[in-house]
């Protein structure tokens, strides 16, 4: 294999370049490259470890059998993630029962985004900083059960954008939605998420009464 320029977007890009004129050590490289990602995306909307790896193995078919598609109207990761998350959403909906969509018309905007947030029912101050439990194991594993019960779309954005690191744009071009509607299904996401946390780490002596409390 060729030697790779520094810079992970130009590595990526040269990669690919060298993956589609036949050079296997590049594609394996590339794939070596994102596994985590590609799985560490799919584990999350999957909770399952078998389906991940599924969706992994037919993200890197996908990468390797539409090489020639790819047109750098957006980044190696972002294209590779966004066929990650087709795959993901599609065992997903065979999981369920449902019929597979293209990923466009399952992230489409709809008017559910656009009705007000939801009031949090439990509001209290959290007994630790929460920058330090989140290094705690069991906090993340308080957040990985906690994340299992949001909303497939919202669920879908958060991990993109808050647990993979991507920008609103990056997350919006893998989605296919609009940026507007990624932050929306983001306040949703990390509404429901520190509503859930916070019944367990809340201190309990400065919870504020909500009104639909009964």
């Amino acid at each position: 294999m060729e030697a790779i320029e520094t810079g992970d977007a130009a590595n990526d890009l040269q990669l690919l370049t060298l993956a589609r004129q036949g050079d296997w050590d590049a594609f394996e490289t590339l794939v070596a490259r994102f596994e985590p990602r590609v799985f560490g995306i799919a584990w999350r909307i999957l909770q399952q470890r078998e389906d991940a790896e599924d969706a992994t193995q037919q993200t890197f078919l996908s990468v390797m059998e539409h090489m020639d598609r790819f047109r750098e109207e957006a980044s190696v990761a972002t294209w590779i993630l966004r066929i990650a998350t087709n795959h993901a959403l599609k065992v997903l909906r065979k999981r369920r029962g449902l019929a597979t969509v293209p990923l466009e018309t399952a992230g489409r905007d709809s008017a559910d985004d656009a009705t007000a947030l939801p009031h949090p029912d439990y509001i209290a101050q959290w007994q630790e900083d929460p920058a330090e439990l989140a290094h705690r194991a069991e906090i993340r594993q308080l957040l990985n059960e906690a994340l299992a019960e949001v909303d497939e779309k919202h669920r879908l954005v958060f991990v993109l954008r808050d647990v993979e690191g991507y920008s609103t744009q990056e997350t919006a071009e893998i989605l296919g939605i609009s940026v507007a509607n990624v932050k929306v299904r983001l306040m949703r996401a990390r509404l429901q998420l520190r509503e859930r946390l916070t019944r367990v780490l809340g201190d309990e002596t400065t919870r504020i009464v909500s009104d639909h409390d009964h």
